[in-house]
């Protein structure tokens, strides 16, 4: 019994240890504008989720207009691109929907 208390403890420090280990430094700073709808974390959460979705989605007609089309082979470089910058819009959009605007460090 004693045991698995000190487990469940010794766990609960290493997470507690290791969520320090998180990199938030390239995360965009949110500005409110007007009157934000949610906090800042909850509004970086649901905008990463639409972008992450948006980026899915991005790379998968970027595929099918390649079969489409009649290229044999899609280029990797060109969907990776054009995904990303999918994805970044859908972010800035959502962020803008939020009652954010995004400032990065750049």
């Amino acid at each position: 019994m004693a045991m698995g208390i000190f487990r469940a403890l010794g766990a609960a420090a290493a997470m507690a240890v290791l969520a320090g280990c998180i990199d938030h430094a390239n995360d965009p700073v949110l500005l409110a504008v007007g009157v934000p709808v949610n906090p800042p974390a909850v509004a970086h959460g649901i905008c990463m989720a639409d972008g992450n979705a948006m980026y899915d989605e991005a790379k998968r007609q970027y595929e099918l207009r390649a079969q489409l089309t009649g290229y044999a082979q899609a280029d990797a470089l060109e969907a990776e691109t054009t995904a990303r910058a999918a994805a970044h819009r859908q972010y800035v959009a959502c962020l803008s929907g939020q009652g954010y605007r995004a400032l990065y460090a750049n």
